[in-house]
């Protein structure tokens, strides 16, 4: 058996039995990604897949048995490869976030310029994209770390901590009659049209479930992935807008008025989570403290090797969860 085999047989898993897109994601021929599964399975004597003449159809009961430690096996050979080249090359070797368009346009910014300064020999890599894929990518060791909101508790594969908690904020045009209202309410912002992210975004889901609890529909008319498409459409005259507050910007839009929306809405979580038992060096353990400096070094390490989910909220619970200000120092 060889590891190769294995790799090429995790690529075909992960693009849906297409052993074309395998082979180009592995730079290699299709005939040749069918010739190692094939011997594979002629060494273990058992059908890894269901076919249909020489297309792949299924994974056999078999098939699903092996893959579950070829996923874990490839991982302790990634780690394997991150410890060494530690000791091999010193604060050399790349850094990968997976993220949203919010945490890598408002977040992180502050916090990779100092980590690059400290770090200039250190590649960075930012992906982008909705949070669940993002969060899959981190659940297969694909990128070493994913920050991201409620969504990152689904994926039993991470270990997570909380990095800050964020509300939200009303985006208005100027002279707005939200503006001359003391205190806004759900029912205030339920009567008119309202513009915010897409499902699954952003703390969308929290958004509904408290209009939803208020035995309120909110008339949401226009929705998109960047806060600043939101704020742009504001302009234009097509409704409210409902932002994260991270968007909201330390200067006020010219054309536009930001209140303070933290009184109808819970506060919303990011997280930092990154794959159980994975190798985690020195310069990834400093980009893990300048992310959640509330923590003192030993106690993220202590939570890096904490199993159990009970365990680490057991530690975290002595710890207050800061408000994004006091991870990116911005100012009120």
């Amino acid at each position: 058996m060889k590891l190769q085999q294995l790799r090429f047989l995790d690529a075909v898993v992960r693009n849906n039995l297409n052993v074309s897109s395998a082979a180009e994601e592995l730079y290699t021929s299709q005939p040749g990604v069918s010739h190692q599964i094939k011997l594979l399975e002629e060494e273990l004597d058992i059908k890894i897949f269901e076919r249909s003449g020489k297309k792949l159809t299924g994974i056999s009961p078999a098939g699903y048995a092996v893959m579950e430690h070829v996923e874990s096996l490839l991982n302790n050979v990634k780690s394997i490869k991150q410890a060494a080249r530690e000791y091999s090359n010193a604060n050399r070797g790349s850094l990968s976030i997976a993220t949203t368009h919010t945490q890598a346009q408002f977040i992180l910014p502050p916090i990779l310029q100092k980590y690059s300064q400290k770090y200039p020999r250190i590649d960075l890599q930012i992906h982008q994209g909705n949070p669940k894929a993002m969060c899959k990518l981190a659940a297969t060791n694909s990128v070493d770390f994913v920050l991201a909101s409620e969504t990152i508790d689904e994926f039993d594969e991470l270990i997570t901590i909380p990095a800050y908690k964020w509300n939200r904020y009303i985006v208005v045009p100027k002279g707005h009659g939200l503006t001359a209202k003391s205190e806004i309410t759900l029912a205030d912002l339920a009567a008119y049209p309202i513009l915010t992210y897409m499902l699954g975004l952003t703390g969308r889901s929290k958004l509904d479930k408290t209009f939803h609890d208020a035995n309120l529909e909110p008339n949401v008319v226009f929705t998109a992935t960047d806060s600043d498409v939101i704020k742009t459409y504001v302009r234009l005259g097509f409704g409210v807008g409902i932002i994260a507050e991270m968007a909201k910007g330390q200067k006020h839009d010219d054309e536009l008025d930001c209140i303070s929306a933290r009184h109808l809405f819970p506060d919303s979580q990011i997280k930092i989570g990154f794959r159980h038992s994975r190798h985690i060096s020195t310069f990834q353990y400093d980009f893990l403290h300048m992310m959640i400096p509330y923590l003192e070094m030993e106690t993220i390490k202590e939570l890096v090797h904490t199993k159990a989910l009970n365990d680490r909220n057991k530690i975290l619970a002595q710890y207050t969860i800061p408000t994004y200000k006091n991870v990116t120092h911005e100012e009120p």
